[in-house]
């Protein structure tokens, strides 16, 4: 066993890299977050990425090798053992030292509590890098995934690969608590906030009723809310109202009269307005779009920024 296997690798330009892609099934998207690739690769010594964005997230480690992150403008220098992770939609950019060229395995995922997962590993929008952070308990994971997917004699369903994939989340969770990334003293009250409105955002709350339940100022949340992940709350609860009305329109039969007060609007002609200006089109218009057998393959892809 072991990560770094060049039989499986292919050599590009930069660097010798396996990269495995899954296709998430309705019972993936239906969860918290799901995995979407899988990869491995050793850089050559003018290995360079970016500047560029992803539309996923991107959990990097590093296995081997020296380099420099740079995301949101401020730089980490990348060393064995750290964890990195590129957030979608935002601008990021990394290389290696030439004489020491880095050695990464990494997986992309995505999912409404997938910044939650990368909360609890102690990575944040703000603080995107962890040193020294990637565990041999969850690099044995990391192992057993990669095994998962190179031998076809192996099970490769979407329950094996949740499993394993929730798995080293796991395994870094507790080294992401020792690592002190957390933004400071805020960490746990902020994460309180957005499970909050993850629960409760179809219910008609309010940034006062969330403020005072984690205990803090209504200006303070928001201020800190933004910084952290780049939207107000009041945004963060729109976003999260109009996935699950794609995933409703599209999975579901629902009315849409039905689908409106399932996510928090009073009326179906509110809903259709909000629902337009997020998508640029009317509910009706997103289920025909995306109705099976439109060739539509990622119908609740969540928007970014």
């Amino acid at each position: 066993m072991g990560i770094i296997r060049r039989e499986f690798m292919r050599e590009e330009h930069h660097e010798y890299l396996e990269i495995h892609f899954f296709n998430p099934t309705p019972f993936e998207k239906a969860g918290p977050a799901w995995p979407i690739r899988l990869g491995a690769n050793v850089a050559k010594p003018h290995y360079r990425i970016g500047p560029r964005i992803t539309p996923y997230y991107y959990l990097l480690m590093v296995l081997d090798g020296e380099g420099t992150f740079i995301q949101n403008g401020r730089t980490y220098k990348l060393r064995a053992n750290d964890l990195f992770c590129l957030f979608p939609q935002v601008t990021h950019e990394y290389y290696t030292r030439e004489d020491a060229p880095l050695r990464k395995a990494f997986f992309a995922f995505d999912g409404k509590q997938a910044l939650h997962l990368l909360e609890r590993v102690g990575l944040f929008p703000h603080a995107p890098h962890a040193a020294n952070a990637l565990t041999p308990e969850a690099l044995g994971k990391m192992e057993e995934f990669f095994e998962q997917v190179r031998n076809p004699g192996l099970t490769n369903t979407d329950l094996a690969r949740l499993s394993v994939f929730y798995r080293i989340f796991d395994l870094l969770s507790v080294q992401g608590k020792q690592a002190g990334h957390s933004g400071g003293q805020s960490a746990s009250w902020l994460q309180k906030a957005v499970e909050y409105l993850e629960i409760h955002y179809a219910g008609g709350m309010t940034i006062e009723r969330v403020a005072e339940e984690v205990g803090v100022d209504r200006t303070h949340l928001s201020k800190t809310f933004r910084k952290a992940y780049g939207i107000s709350p009041m945004q963060y609860v729109q976003r999260l109202k109009m996935n699950e009305a794609r995933l409703l329109l599209v999975q579901t039969s629902y009315k849409l009269a039905e689908i409106a007060l399932s996510v928090g609007y009073p009326d179906l002609f509110s809903f259709s307005k909000a629902f337009k200006k997020h998508t640029g089109m009317s509910p009706s218009e997103y289920r025909m779009l995306h109705a099976p057998g439109s060739g539509e393959t990622d119908p609740i892809r969540p928007e970014r920024g």
